[in-house]
């Protein structure tokens, strides 16, 4: 059986490999966990997933191996086989219904009025002997009593005659699809690091501590300077218009970026860069950074990240004058050549679904301005930059 778990576990995607097999072979035979399903659970889930995201995966795989629960390992829905049309087909079709379809020849063709026939309950139904349904004696649904049946969307078996489970998984997956908060934020954010020991020797280093007290006889205390990420990053951010739903998750982005990189400048802009950005919103059009003083303090050496959504005209970026909120003298894509010469490592993070940005002129232009360095603000989509922006380390 752990060896077909194994093998369902690649088949998922999920890199089960012989050495976590024996692993987990020797955290059994030496008891570290009481016998119970639960406790193997979690130790096997321990061993063998290493990312996150595949957490919902290995929960698909378990329930396939250990309950016998179909699935597909995806998120589609999981089809109908045909051998179970076939069985409910005398259920779902009258003597009369029947003799006029096997009129129509192939079974492809009496599969689809079946289906038409199917979609003929068009609510939910309860307690009764033939539509799928909940407590009723039907052979197919959930929560009823039949001595044998297909169970349908019911967490977990009753009387145990079940003949086959139909598990349709509706919940949310962890695929990293999706944005999960600020911690996870930080995890994928961790993929820039460069470290380094630099400032006060204000830390403990205990292992050249414990070396000088034994050459030297008495305590020999050697302080260090603190170990941190030495990477620079300058973060721009949209705000306002079109950004405004997209706030929460852009938050949890700044302050994520703010713990993690301790050499952070930030500047506001709204909709595209020109000529000037702003560290207070409440004080954006009192007290202006003009963008070339940016290019000229911060070093080559920055990574530079945008975060915004780059839903606008396409005139705001194409012509000067375009802006919405100024006359701007020169085109947001001259600012936008400029700036990225200026940091050759530099990301696009838009919180814009990708499927939808084929959509949009504006976020076509932006991401060619980008040399196509834009990624959606997803987990994958910040392990992706994150991955692009190391290469320039």
């Amino acid at each position: 059986m752990f060896f077909n778990f194994m093998d369902e576990l690649r088949h998922a995607g999920i890199p089960a490999s012989l050495k976590e097999h024996l692993v987990l072979l020797e955290a059994l035979d030496r008891d570290v966990i009481r016998r119970s399903p639960e406790e193997f659970y979690y130790l096997a889930r321990a061993t063998f997933v290493h990312d996150e995201g595949l957490l919902d995966r290995f929960d698909q795989v378990f329930a396939k191996v250990f309950k016998g629960i179909e699935t597909s390992y995806g998120t589609e829905a999981v089809p109908i086989p045909e051998e179970w049309l076939r069985k409910i087909a005398e259920l779902y079709l009258t003597e009369e219904q029947m003799a006029e379809i096997e009129k129509l020849g192939s079974w492809e063709e009496i599969m689809e009025t079946l289906k038409k026939r199917l979609e003929e309950q068009k609510e939910r139904h309860q307690g009764g002997n033939k539509w799928i349904g909940t407590g009723g004696t039907s052979p197919f649904g959930a929560h009823g009593y039949n001595p044998e049946g297909v169970r349908i969307g019911q967490e977990q078996g009753r009387h145990g005659r079940a003949v086959k489970v139909w598990d349709k998984r509706e919940f949310k997956n962890l695929d990293s699809t999706k944005e999960l908060g600020t911690r996870n934020i930080k995890i994928a954010l961790r993929r820039l690091r460069r470290f380094a020991r630099e400032g006060a020797a204000d830390e403990l280093d205990i292992d050249a501590t414990i070396d000088g007290t034994a050459r030297q006889g008495w305590l020999d205390i050697h302080m260090r300077p603190e170990r941190h990420n030495a990477v620079k990053l300058l973060l721009f951010l949209d705000v306002g218009g079109s950004m405004d739903p997209h706030i929460k998750l852009c938050e949890e982005l700044f302050s994520a970026a703010t713990a993690e990189f301790k050499n952070l400048e930030f500047f506001y802009f709204h909709n595209c860069l020109y000529e000037g950005v702003w560290k207070d919103n409440r004080r954006r059009f009192s007290e202006r950074t003009p963008t070339w003083d940016v290019l000229h303090k911060y070093g080559h050496d920055y990574k530079l990240i945008f975060v915004g959504d780059a839903s606008m005209s396409p005139y705001e970026i194409t012509h000067p004058g375009g802006s919405v909120e100024h006359f701007n003298e020169e085109a947001g894509a001259v600012w936008m050549h400029r700036i990225t010469n200026t940091y050759p490592a530099a990301a696009w993070l838009n919180p814009v679904p990708e499927k939808h940005w084929g959509y949009s002129q504006s976020i076509a232009i932006l991401k060619e301005l980008m040399n196509g360095r834009m990624f959606p603000l997803t987990l994958d989509g910040l392990d992706d930059a994150m991955r692009e922006l190391s290469r320039k380390l």
